[in-house]
């Protein structure tokens, strides 16, 4: 599925979880899926987890981040 693709299934709702970023209108905001994945958990881990998510939400979270991490530079001091 090309970049585009993915990243159509990532929106943002007023409505929904504050205007966070979500996947397809669901209640699973990308940030909170991303830390499942910080955290350990597998792409399979989570599908059986959260039966109404697709392999393709997943992946679209991780390409959201990736564009948002390249369209703005942040520079942190690590301690």
């Amino acid at each position: 599925m090309s970049s585009e693709n993915l990243l159509h299934r990532i929106t943002v709702n007023p409505e929904i979880c504050h205007g966070k970023p979500c996947v397809r209108g669901l209640r699973y905001p990308v940030e909170t899926l991303l830390e499942y994945l910080a955290g350990g958990d597998n792409i399979e881990t989570m599908l059986a987890e959260f039966p109404d998510l697709e392999r393709e939400d997943i992946l679209a979270c991780h390409e959201y981040s990736r564009k948002m991490l390249a369209a703005k530079s942040i520079h942190l001091t690590l301690a």
